[in-house]
């Protein structure tokens, strides 16, 4: 290990122990990618499918990535060969477990599918690696509890969640501070449009391709025949791997709508989740589909989320993708394309919205790009904008929000003890059995 790169990974856990900022880099993009050799990172892409490889060609223009895996060997060797990735140069692994095993590797980038987050991203900070995982971070309640473990353990670490909108600072951004500043008055309603998900089947079964390693793809999920359908990017249309649109779009709208309104600290969230109004592509039985060869998640739904302070928040399928403010002064819908409402039209945050309520959104560093306040974080130290604990919130909200959805009535959610109380089945969701081998680990 060069001199310089050890004295960056010195300076840079130092500063994650004591918050402190230490100066360190210029805050471009640019100026990251210009970093001599011996100063950057060394990077490991866990996952190297549409999402990650996108990830790995962002992680590039701030480290070196020396370790590309996936399940499928196909795509593992792709991303080595690619000129934007591994240059040919980076080894290519099938178990991850490789990566994480690699004492040179002071980076990791989690782009599985939504069931192997956890226990790899677990693993990883047990390994010494600062860590970045693809939304959304877990499969389970129990797993948003065994994460936040984990990161309040290795608190010396960064963890940073890809959901790159809490960057978007001409929308989004600029929609919590309205909401924060009080500028619509008191919310009372929110509106989550999230769409719906596919419907698909019956499909087929048929060999895994050669490539690809079924049963370790599948890990703490049941054994199940290979159905093409199942994987890759068609996993988020199956509990058993996912948590459908509730948690893919919930993951991003969910995670603004709680920001905004300051409900993203532990303890916090909404006490009901009325799932009554909510339709599934297969019959469904005390919350299980009944069919095995079809998509199963919700298609067409309207989940209301009741805050103790009044609060309602509707997760819905219909209407436009995104989000809508409604308060007692004025109501903003906000959207990765447009933010619109009177409120936008008068400027009612002019002279309230600038570099300095960014930065605090920011958590006080300067706005920028979405990785590159990964990398400030690991050199400077202070949590990422996209931290784990108000994920963990976010995703306490979207897991219930399916749970009431499958069982298609009201639950009711102890934030506090964060348990679900006075219904037995629902209760029983809390967590799912890991299969053997695959368990996660406990820290």
């Amino acid at each position: 290990m060069s001199t310089r790169r050890r004295d960056f990974l010195k300076v840079s856990a130092a500063a994650a122990l004591s918050g402190a900022t230490v100066p360190y880099f210029a805050s471009t993009q640019k100026a990251f990618a210009n970093q001599a050799a011996s100063d950057r990172p060394l990077v490991g892409c866990i996952g190297v499918g549409g999402m990650g490889s996108g990830d790995a060609r962002g992680h590039a223009g701030f480290g070196d990535i020396v370790a590309v895996c996936d399940v499928d060997k196909g795509r593992a060797e792709n991303a080595k060969n690619n000129d934007k990735i591994g240059k040919g140069k980076a080894d290519a692994y099938t178990d991850y477990r490789k990566v994480l095993d690699r004492k040179d590797i002071d980076v990791v980038s989690v782009v599985t599918p939504d069931h192997w987050h956890v226990k790899i991203a677990i693993e990883a900070l047990e390994a010494g690696k600062h860590v970045f995982c693809q939304k959304p971070l877990t499969l389970t309640l129990e797993e948003n509890q065994l994460i936040r473990n984990a990161c309040k353990k290795h608190s010396d670490k960064v963890f940073f969640i890809g959901t790159q909108q809490r960057s978007d600072r001409r929308k989004f951004l600029r929609a919590i501070n309205m909401v924060q500043k009080g500028l619509l008055g008191d919310i009372k309603k929110i509106t989550v449009g999230i769409n719906g998900g596919p419907k698909g089947g019956p499909f087929k079964v048929s060999e895994p391709p050669k490539n690809l390693d079924w049963d370790f793809w599948l890990g703490q999920a049941p054994m199940v025949d290979y159905i093409k359908e199942r994987c890759h990017y068609q996993f988020r249309w199956w509990y058993e791997y996912s948590g459908g649109k509730f948690t893919d779009w919930g993951a991003h709208h969910v995670d603004i709508a709680t920001w905004a309104i300051g409900e993203d600290k532990e303890g916090m969230g909404p006490i009901e989740f009325d799932g009554s109004d909510a339709k599934h592509p297969v019959p469904y039985e005390n919350g299980y589909a009944t069919i095995k060869d079809c998509y199963n998640t919700a298609h067409d739904y309207a989940v209301k989320c009741k805050y103790a302070s009044g609060i309602v928040m509707t997760v819905t399928s219909r209407g436009d993708n995104g989000i809508t403010f409604e308060g007692t002064k004025g109501r903003i819908f906000v959207s990765r394309g447009k933010i619109v409402g009177l409120p936008i039209e008068e400027k009612w945050d002019d002279g309230q919205y600038g570099d300095a309520e960014a930065a605090a959104l920011y958590k006080g560093k300067q706005h920028e790009g979405h990785k590159n306040n990964f990398y400030r974080c690991i050199r400077e130290g202070g949590l990422p904008v996209s931290d784990v604990y108000s994920h963990v919130q976010t995703m306490n909200t979207c897991h219930l929000a399916a749970i009431a959805a499958r069982l298609g009535r009201s639950i009711k959610w102890n934030p506090k003890t964060e348990k679900i109380e006075g219904d037995e089945l629902a209760a029983t969701f809390f967590a799912r059995e890991q299969r053997k081998g695959y368990e996660i680990l406990r820290v």
